[in-house]
């Protein structure tokens, strides 16, 4: 049977795990039999090419979407059993997606007030000074006025991790949040996110930036075609890698990298 649901945070061993999970859409299969787990304190990296089914899983983490087969459980809550109440569950997780869906006619400061007061119940001043602390944990402490169109993508996209933070989750989802950002907007989010990682938070990334990955992960899962393809430390997985489909993609992805930061004069003599 499956533990009572509980607004307490996890406090040791699995905090998500993902059991022989398979997804389709139709007659496209987005996922495999996948099955791995986060450790409470964990930074697991999921990476690999486009359409290889990383945001799928994510989606699975928190019931935004149920597999086809297999179980998905938080904290020892199978989430795919009838009647679990889902919204609930979904408090104790912070999502962060590609897009910053911040509420446009809000400020960055009523944008993280709004979970508190409308989910928590939190008092407006009370709200105020959990808002206020959080953008200044993600470094805009004097943007708390701006609306999201006063803001760079970058400067959204902490205002969206303020947000995510704001109900005390037990586990913070990632899904590629640097994508949608220009280049010299990205180091701010991931310093943002090493942050995080650095004071303990559980996170589940999904993510391009391999750099990023091999500097943070405690482990990163390889996905292709649906299927877990490896999962090891940034070390194995970066360096050493066991599996042939995992070498293919990081000689592609690297070197497309080291293309693009190929000073003009080199790039030019080619």
């Amino acid at each position: 049977m499956s533990k009572p649901e509980s607004s307490g945070a996890v406090t040791s061993g699995p905090v998500l795990v993902f059991d022989a999970v398979s997804r389709k859409y139709g007659n496209v299969v987005a996922l495999v039999e996948a099955s791995m787990s986060v450790e409470v304190g964990e930074v697991v990296c999921i990476i690999g090419p486009s359409g290889s089914g990383k945001s799928t899983l994510l989606r699975l983490a928190n019931g935004l979407e149920l597999p086809n087969s297999g179980r998905v459980s938080f904290d020892g809550i199978d989430l795919t059993q009838r009647g679990i109440k889902l919204p609930s569950i979904r408090r104790r997780m912070g999502m962060v997606f590609q897009q910053f869906e911040l509420f446009p006619h809000m400020s960055a400061r009523q944008n993280v007030m709004e979970g508190p007061r409308s989910v928590l119940r939190m008092g407006k001043a009370e709200a105020f000074e959990v808002a206020q602390s959080l953008l200044e944990r993600v470094g805009l402490g004097d943007f708390g006025d701006r609306k999201p169109s006063e803001l760079s993508g970058g400067e959204q996209q902490r205002v969206a991790i303020a947000r995510a933070l704001a109900l005390s989750p037990s586990v913070m989802l990632f899904d590629e949040p640097t994508s949608a950002l220009d280049p010299e907007m990205v180091g701010e989010v991931l310093d943002v996110m090493k942050s995080l990682a650095d004071d303990g938070m559980t996170m589940l990334i999904v993510s391009h930036e391999m750099q990023f990955a091999a500097r943070v992960a405690d482990r990163v899962v390889v996905l292709d075609k649906g299927l877990i393809v490896e999962t090891g430390s940034p070390d194995v997985i970066f360096h050493a890698p066991k599996m042939q489909r995992t070498r293919e993609f990081l000689s592609r992805v690297l070197e497309w990298h080291e293309a693009e930061v190929k000073p003009p004069e080199e790039s030019a003599g080619m």
